[in-house]
């Protein structure tokens, strides 16, 4: 089950509404379906009364009309999505708002316990609130209304030195982070659930931006609808064709299972001309990769954030190959992996030597400049938004630490696969296409099972996909829940209070590999030192685990 380069969750996930229809996807409750004898019958009773005082401390302490950020401080005084966020706000990215959801829903399967489904319907309804009128969703939502979202961006948001995204306001949604993908695929699934009424015109808007935000030649800007709103002296990235976090491929996915629940034939069309993007956009040999975002009219590579520089990259370009495999698998169409083998080529090109290599296990540096094929590397100098900037150059010394400037690829398993697929047979592949209408298909029965991928600020949440426990370890998160009813966690992830706008005079220090500047700076950062609070994600991975236990099978 193969569909980008990793095994995230959003890949498998991805696997089993895409390419895995090729070989799985009919048997797609039996890989996510409990066989019944966990080996664990004896803790099952306490598992599902862990679940259900957890979940109950959650949907009646801690959220927020329906919504959730990413941690809080135990007594509910400072909470955090991505940034320290106003009492006020939800967040919508990942493991935010809509993946509670999609756990309310896993343990709604796993218990048939009405309570959890009325828990996911309080989910939904906070995300139709923070859903724009266009039908995508921003990274965050604020119930106080506009004034306080502008004063947010105007404070917090636009002092977070390296969170870019958050210095202007655009007033629009985003597919940035698979806020929209996430929000959108647990209301498809609500939806399937009963077929509510109140959910079907959100769903239908959700569907509906995808098709709208979509340029005519099959790519999707990051930021939708279009609103103008340069930074630091650049112009306006949000408008380009973006590959970045996977935009295209977020968007097929949930396409896919459109077209697979709902028989909806511009789900099916849209997907079709989403594929000829990735052919569109490949460069020429001998530099034939991708960028993070490519020029609307121009197709070439072109820069975003200041640290986001105009050029191919790596981890990008190793996605791309990944999605064109997959579009091969699916169709049998030559013209898919016709120029496989150039994109290889260059990436064994840029390929460091070992001697060479700054980070173990990181052979391909990020970004690679157009015509040279050497490494652009990421510095920044000041101590905060104000008095600092972003720059680059090719020295590999002091770069910045909050963006990877060296990448690990598993090019080797790329091109194996490349092999393999192009001696199959053709037919074969196009059996098991997705496109073929399966009146059966069913999505999984577990979503939240599966590793998350989020950004730093989820350090508290571990990571993989998540087994089914042994005794001894479920028998730990159960005795582990507070009395309170949550999992006193280490926040890693801390934020400096907002305290005005920073100096134009750099405070005294060195703040080049730092994830935070000065006192001005509102970025998130590791702690070394955290307070023990609520975190969103260790709910998650661990609901995730005692479901496992809990789960009925039915």
């Amino acid at each position: 089950m193969s569909y980008l380069p990793n095994t995230s969750r959003r890949g498998l996930l991805a696997a089993v509404s895409g390419a895995a229809l090729t070989s799985a996807c009919a048997s797609a409750s039996s890989f996510f379906s409990s066989d019944n004898d966990t080996g664990n019958n004896a803790l099952k009773p306490d598992a599902r009364t862990a679940l259900k005082r957890a979940a109950r401390f959650m949907r009646e302490r801690v959220a927020y009309r329906g919504g959730y950020v990413w941690s809080y401080a135990s007594d509910l005084s400072r909470r955090w999505g991505e940034m320290e966020a106003f009492p006020t706000m939800i967040w919508i990215q990942p493991p935010g708002t809509a993946t509670v959801g999609h756990l309310y829903l896993d343990c709604f399967h796993a218990t048939r316990d009405e309570f959890y489904y009325q828990a996911a319907m309080d989910v939904a309804e906070g995300l139709i609130a923070a859903q724009h009128p266009a039908g995508g969703w921003n990274y965050l939502y604020d119930f106080a209304g506009e004034e306080s979202t502008r004063r947010w961006y105007d404070t917090i948001g636009k002092n977070g030195w390296r969170l870019e995204e958050f210095h202007h306001y655009y007033g629009n949604a985003t597919f940035d982070d698979a806020g929209t993908s996430e929000a959108s695929q647990f209301l498809l699934r609500l939806y399937l659930e009963r077929r509510a009424r109140s959910l079907r015109e959100p769903l239908d808007r959700a569907v509906r931006f995808v098709l709208d935000s979509q340029y005519e030649n099959g790519g999707w800007p990051q930021r939708y609808p279009r609103v103008d709103g340069g930074l630091h002296g650049r112009p306006d990235y949000t408008h380009q064709i973006t590959f970045n976090d996977d935009v295209a491929g977020e968007n097929i996915k949930f396409l896919l299972m459109v077209y697979q629940t709902l028989g909806d034939e511009r789900a099916l069309a849209a997907i079709r001309k989403a594929m000829d993007i990735f052919i569109a956009t490949q460069q020429p040999a001998p530099q034939a990769g991708w960028g993070l975002q490519h020029d609307a009219q121009t197709l070439r590579p072109i820069g975003a954030r200041t640290y986001e520089p105009d050029a191919l990259t790596t981890h990008t370009t190793a996605t791309n190959i990944g999605q064109l495999l997959n579009f091969y698998e699916w169709t049998g169409e030559e013209r898919f992996i016709a120029r496989v083998p150039e994109a290889l080529a260059w990436l064994d090109s840029v390929r460091l030597a070992d001697a060479d290599v700054r980070v173990a296990g990181r052979h391909y540096p990020t970004f690679i400049e157009i015509g040279t094929n050497r490494a652009r590397i990421n510095h920044r100098r000041g101590s905060n938004v104000v008095s600092g900037a972003y720059y680059w150059d090719y020295n590999p010394e002091k770069p910045i630490t909050h963006y990877s400037q060296w990448r690990n690829l598993n090019v080797a398993a790329l091109r194996e696969r490349y092999e393999r697929l192009r001696t199959a047979d053709r037919a074969q592949l196009a059996a098991g296409s997705p496109f073929n209408p399966r009146p059966d298909f069913r999505l999984p029965r577990f979503f939240t099972t599966q590793n998350i991928e989020v950004s730093d600020m989820t350090s508290n949440r571990g990571s993989g996909d998540i087994e089914r426990p042994s005794a001894e370890r479920a028998q730990e998160l159960i005795s582990s829940l507070n009395a309170e009813g949550y999992w006193p966690t280490p926040l890693a992830a801390t934020s400096q209070p907002y305290i005005g706008d920073g100096p134009a005079t750099p405070t005294p220090g060195d703040f080049s590999q730092t994830l935070v500047g000065d006192q001005y700076d509102t970025s998130p950062f590791v702690t070394r030192d955290p307070a023990t609070g609520i975190s969103t994600g260790t709910f998650i991975q661990n609901m995730s685990s005692l479901l496992l236990i809990a789960d009925s099978g039915e």
